[in-house]
């Protein structure tokens, strides 16, 4: 028996502007997870405070992200434990692929 897949091209996903200069597409969800990717213009920052009740996770496809002093540079797999908190930001703009785990 073939396993069910939901599969979804990125260019199909329409993009919703979450702050100036930062768009987000929301890929497919599931009852565990939902994934988004996200593209950053250089010199933006997340609108608020990104608070998790489960963990989140992104990699970073292109540019640099900024989490308080620490950046990440494309290719960089980041986790957050749930309960953690950040606000990214960007000066050379960035794109990130994440997924985040969901609680019952």
């Amino acid at each position: 028996m073939e396993p069910e897949a939901q599969a979804v091209h990125i260019d199909d996903v329409v993009p919703v502007e979450v702050a100036p200069g930062i768009v987000r597409r929301r890929l497919t969800a599931t009852e565990g997870a939902r994934g988004w990717l996200i593209d950053f213009a250089p010199g933006t920052q997340w609108p608020d405070v990104d608070v998790h009740e489960g963990e989140e996770r992104y990699y970073v496809l292109s540019g640099e992200v900024i989490e308080g002093e620490t950046r990440y540079g494309a290719g960089t797999y980041v986790v957050f434990a749930a309960g953690s908190r950040h606000q990214p930001r960007t000066e050379t703009g960035a794109s990130m692929l994440g997924i985040n785990l969901l609680t019952n």
